[in-house]
């Protein structure tokens, strides 16, 4: 292999073992976690985790922040969030001993982060209401926001211009591994989660990637996007529950995203 050539071999060597698979996968929702708490994500011992955080870090897989006696772990960027993100949805699709492990119930799929933007069941029926409406159009590995989309999203407190101005992907899309659609990434799918978290409409789940949905943010996603939100504990059809904002054929008709 040509010194030149990325270590591809690795960065799958580091990504391939259990503990820091688990780890990483525990920092998928954006925050800082201390060495304990990863230990306990990646059911091993502190002194084996320490040794599988130092591998990382040095790898830059992961970023170390000290604060005061507490040293704090995170993604060492949005692309290592991807690449999990990606290698998840390559084993859902495998053979079924390679197959994720499905660690959450309903509310998981319905509503979670993807490191710092919006995923699952919520975060896919906001990706096809912008773009079933224009605002915003999405190819294989990029996207743009059309005239009328940035007027859109500037009414809803996202300033498109100020996003543009930063050196982070601007817009994206990510496959969703439950869903097996894409919602929106990058910079402007980071804003718009960080607006919902603003308004209130949503709120992290201690110790889970999952996002509980307010009332308020239950009536807020369906007046502004289209997005209605079943009640707990109804029950609803297979076919209902996989409705999303890509089967509207008009303004009277609202996507349903199960819960």
């Amino acid at each position: 292999m040509n010194g030149t050539q990325p270590a591809v071999a690795e960065v799958a060597a580091l990504v391939g073992n259990p503990a820091r698979a688990n780890i990483l996968i525990a920092l998928m929702d954006g925050r800082a976690l201390t060495a304990s708490e990863l230990a306990y994500a990646a059911g091993v011992s502190p002194q084996t985790a320490s040794e599988h955080l130092a591998r990382l870090t040095a790898a830059k897989l992961l970023s170390l922040t000290k604060q005061g006696r507490h040293s704090y772990f995170r993604l060492g960027s949005p692309k290592i969030a991807r690449m999990i993100e990606s290698i998840m949805v390559v084993a859902a699709d495998g053979p079924q001993r390679y197959r994720p492990r499905w660690n959450g119930d309903d509310a998981l799929r319905t509503a979670r982060t993807c490191y710092d933007h919006i995923a699952g069941r919520l975060g896919v029926a906001l990706t096809d209401a912008l773009t079933r409406d224009g605002h915003v159009v999405l190819g294989e590995d990029g996207g743009i926001v059309t005239p009328a989309g940035e007027k859109f999203l500037s009414g809803f407190g996202v300033l498109v211009e100020e996003i543009r101005q930063g050196r982070r992907t601007f817009c994206r899309p990510c496959l969703d591994w439950s869903e097996r659609r894409p919602h929106l990434a990058g910079a402007l799918g980071a804003a718009l989660a960080e607006r919902c978290f603003h308004l209130g409409w949503i709120t992290r789940v201690a110790d889970s990637r999952t996002l509980a949905i307010s009332a308020k943010g239950a009536r807020g996603f369906a007046e502004v996007f289209g997005i209605v939100l079943a009640e707990p504990g109804s029950r609803q059809s297979p076919a209902d529950a996989k409705l999303s904002a890509k089967d509207w054929s008009g303004p009277s008709r609202l996507a349903r995203v199960s819960g």
